[in-house]
């Protein structure tokens, strides 16, 4: 039983380790869902943690229909990654028409190679999840991130269970979204998913002694709530 944890700085991805966490999704800009982390970050994360760390590789917030020139951002920083020793990247694109850009996630699967390459939550905006299901696997992925093509994967454990059923021994079905300790056995046992993703995303207050009044702002820091990750690895675990 695997459980991936989100992070989104380098302070966050310590604590995950520290807290048990058995692979780590990279990322910047939770606002925006995650996009493709620095340089320094995927630099310093590479010679801090010992675990997998896949790296998210999405040049920007918004839609997953991306550009003759973003394509090619996405193509230097997955090379950017292998070059770096990642074990493994996190992407995802989507055709104008919701179905799964295939061409280009070969290309970007053959360029990544020998590092695993995850199918990111675009899967969750596609038309149809057997058919993107089928050509994700024909395209060489070795997972898809998901919630069930639903925001909260508690909510979609019949899509989730079908996906993993459909999908086999062929490609590993990752449900993510609002896993929480108190629903990640529910879904595990429900779908029979073997790795499970949640960010268990918690915010901080600024450690700023000084503060500008009149700037009218509370900051906070994202993070990750390391007894949260404790006890999902605790309650997951209890399947074996």
């Amino acid at each position: 039983m695997l459980l991936e944890i989100a992070v989104f700085n380098i302070g966050s991805a310590l604590r995950a380790v520290e807290a048990g966490a058995d692979r780590l999704e990279l990322c910047e800009n939770p606002g925006e869902g995650g996009t493709t982390p620095s340089y320094g970050t995927l630099k310093t994360a590479r010679e801090k943690i010992k675990i997998p760390v896949f790296p998210i590789i999405r040049p920007r917030g918004g839609d997953f229909l991306y550009t003759a020139g973003e394509f090619e951002v996405i193509k230097k920083d997955i090379a950017l990654c292998k070059e770096l020793g990642f074990e493994g990247v996190v992407t995802g694109l989507l055709l104008a028409d919701g179905t799964i850009d295939a061409t280009r996630t070969k290309e970007l699967v053959s360029l990544a190679y020998p590092m695993e390459v995850t199918f990111h939550r675009a899967f969750d905006r596609s038309t149809d999840p057997v058919e993107s299901l089928e050509t994700i696997i024909r395209c060489g992925c070795q997972r898809i991130l998901t919630s069930g093509q639903v925001p909260n994967a508690g909510d979609a454990k019949t899509v989730l269970r079908d996906l993993v059923e459909k999908a086999g021994d062929r490609i590993i079905i990752l449900p993510g979204s609002g896993v929480r300790s108190s629903n990640i056995k529910e879904i595990a046992d429900y779908t029979g998913a073997v790795e499970m993703h949640s960010s268990a995303r918690t915010n901080e207050a600024s450690l700023m002694a000084y503060k500008k009044e009149s700037m009218n702002e509370e900051l906070k820091n994202v993070s990750v709530d390391v007894d949260e990750i404790r006890k999902m690895k605790a309650a997951f675990n209890a399947q074996q």
